[in-house]
């Protein structure tokens, strides 16, 4: 048995989930998020608690069933308590900005990145004397979140020599020595 997919998924009070041909959704404060389900796992909701089942234990069938419950579990979590990120900007002459859904970074090119994030995602900059800019991600959907910080991430990876580039914050960078002095 899958241990993650006969894990039962508490619903939370305030979050209606609602399922149908094979399309569940679920509604809550932060926002409405859906899934459709593979048509051979079966999604059921009896007295506040959500099941998944498969209905054998083929190799397709038991990582469907983890695949479900585990994504069903991330969009109950996310209308009702939400996903947050924060990315760091580590590097001499590094800032970011927004206006509105636009981000503004500037990472060393000779060009400023321009990134328009979609609009189910709230986005806060903040730039302290002394300190490296932030870039700090909200949403309910936890795939579209992590996919936005992978693409913000991409245009400057932290790279181990110096340390600099976009981290999440208290991410350790493994850090190696540079060149050894010769004789």
């Amino acid at each position: 048995m899958s241990r993650i997919g006969k894990l039962p998924i508490p619903v939370p009070a305030g979050v209606t989930v609602t399922i149908k041909d094979n399309v569940v959704t679920v509604k809550g404060p932060k926002g409405e998020l859906s899934q459709e389900v593979n048509p051979d796992i079966t999604v059921t909701l009896e007295d506040g608690v959500l099941q998944v089942a498969r209905p054998t234990d083929e190799k397709n069938h038991r990582a469907l069933h983890g695949l479900y419950r585990s994504l069903i579990n991330n969009m109950v979590v996310g209308v009702s308590e939400g996903y947050k990120k924060e990315l760091e900007l580590v590097g001499v002459g590094y800032r970011v900005s927004n206006a509105g859904q636009l981000l503004d970074l500037s990472l060393g090119y000779t060009h400023n990145i321009y990134l328009q994030l979609p609009p189910e995602i709230k986005v806060e900059t903040k730039t302290e004397r002394n300190k490296n800019p932030l870039i700090i991600l909200e949403s309910a959907d936890k795939q579209l979140i992590g996919q936005i910080c992978a693409k913000i991430r991409s245009f400057r990876k932290p790279e181990p020599y110096k340390g600099k580039g976009i981290k999440f914050v208290g991410e350790v960078i493994r850090r190696k020595s540079g060149k050894s002095a010769g004789k």
